[in-house]
């Protein structure tokens, strides 16, 4: 009962709570600087405080970065991942979804920018110019998303968005371990009970030879150490399949990789590597200046275009500076506009799948070693946390026994 104990309270903490449940305690962040890193990595203790976050969510950044070292990096560039959500679908998506939002653009910008000469044109002129923009409009927008393509290594930092990602999602990071191995933490589960028995053997033995009360709390954190530690093997090694005399010895989560390929493909293509997510990091993230600067230079020929032949005249009308200062402004205001479309979440879905698909043909035919990395990598250097809880929680268990029983 204790052994299932331990491994059920063990598997509840992984995951559990999702933010920081406690006290924060004034001035501990002084202390907790001077003790040893592994105990400054322990949640609660991290957070300056006295309480519990699940490791997982407590590790969504770090298991961001692992994730795309271990996995993600090896299953794609993002080139790879751009072509596979297909630049010329993105195109029209664009097209189809923005030809009002520029028609407003124009609008605004002639009036803010020489509203007089705008109002004075005859209404067949001002629809003549919108006409013009739009018949534009589709070679422009190929040529954004080609130019994208052509840079996607330069404006796009797929572990930083990763890693932006879970942190602000750490319940998607709790759900790639909870889908994908949710059988192996089921079996974790009952195994306590398996391991907890078969120890309990040689505990009687133990305590029935040497009659010490500190006899029974020793082997009971003994116990709780080996049970979590025996859990975890189990699930994880051996990397490489062993033959045993009859038996075939092999890590229970890695026997199941074609199944695993196929719900970590889904998470990934559904939640992460998302076309809404790259449009974000594209105009957002830490190299969004460069983004925009590309994207400005393909808009900013537009106006010259949507002018055709008459541009020479409709700069003189309305003077160099202001014609710049539009032509400036489309550019700048139209990037926008441009990439909004991507965060459509039907869209996503849609595009996504061909994303889907690249990953799990990867990681189906990943090398074991790598595939077991994508999952243990992330908790292996807080493993002893689970162990010690085991531990602790034998410790507890051999003192009540003793309170009850007696030595």
């Amino acid at each position: 009962m204790i052994g299932y104990a331990i491994n059920w309270t063990g598997v509840w903490m992984l995951f559990h709570p999702l933010r920081f449940t406690g006290i924060r305690v004034p001035g501990l962040a002084a202390f907790v600087g001077l003790l040893p890193r592994k105990i400054q990595e322990i949640p609660g203790v991290m957070h300056s405080g006295l309480g519990w976050q699940g490791i997982i969510p407590s590790r969504a950044a770090k298991m961001g970065s692992i994730a795309v070292d271990k996995g993600i990096a090896k299953l794609g560039s993002p080139g790879e991942f751009y072509r596979q959500l297909e630049p010329d679908m993105i195109a029209e998506h664009i097209l189809a979804t923005s030809q009002r939002d520029i028609r407003n653009l124009v609008e605004r910008i002639m009036v803010r920018e020489n509203g007089q000469l705008w109002r004075d044109l005859p209404p067949r002129v001002r629809e003549a110019v919108h006409a013009r923009v739009l018949e534009q409009l589709p070679g422009i927008v190929h040529e954004v998303t080609d130019q994208i393509g052509r840079n996607i290594d330069q404006l796009l930092d797929v572990k930083l968005m990763v890693i932006a990602h879970l942190e602000a999602h750490p319940e998607l990071a709790n759900r790639i371990f909870t889908d994908v191995g949710q059988r192996e933490l089921r079996l974790m589960i009952n195994f306590g009970f398996v391991f907890g028995f078969v120890l309990g053997i040689p505990v009687v033995v133990i305590t029935e030879l040497v009659h010490q009360w500190w006899m029974l709390p020793l082997c009971g954190v003994v116990v709780g150490w080996v049970t979590n530690l025996l859990a975890m093997k189990l699930i994880f090694e051996p990397i490489e399949p062993r033959q045993l005399g009859r038996w075939r010895m092999h890590g229970l989560f890695l026997r199941r990789q074609p199944e695993v390929a196929s719900v970590y493909a889904g998470i990934i293509a559904e939640d992460i590597v998302t076309l809404g997510n790259i449009g974000q990091q594209l105009l957002h993230g830490p190299r969004s200046d460069r983004t925009r600067l590309l994207l400005e230079s393909s808009l900013r020929p537009a106006v010259d275009r949507a002018s055709g032949a008459a541009r020479s005249a409709v700069r003189v009308a309305v003077g160099t500076r202001e014609y710049d200062a539009i032509r400036e402004s489309v550019a700048i205001e139209a990037v926008d506009y441009t990439m909004t479309p991507l965060t459509d979440p039907e869209f996503n879905r849609r595009q996504g799948a061909s994303v889907r698909t690249l990953i799990e043909t990867r990681l189906r035919e990943m090398p074991s070693r790598d595939f077991v990395e994508l999952l243990r990598s992330a908790i292996k250097e807080d493993e002893w946390m689970i162990y010690a809880h085991g531990a602790a929680l034998g410790l507890g268990a051999g003192l009540v026994h003793l309170a009850i029983f007696g030595v």
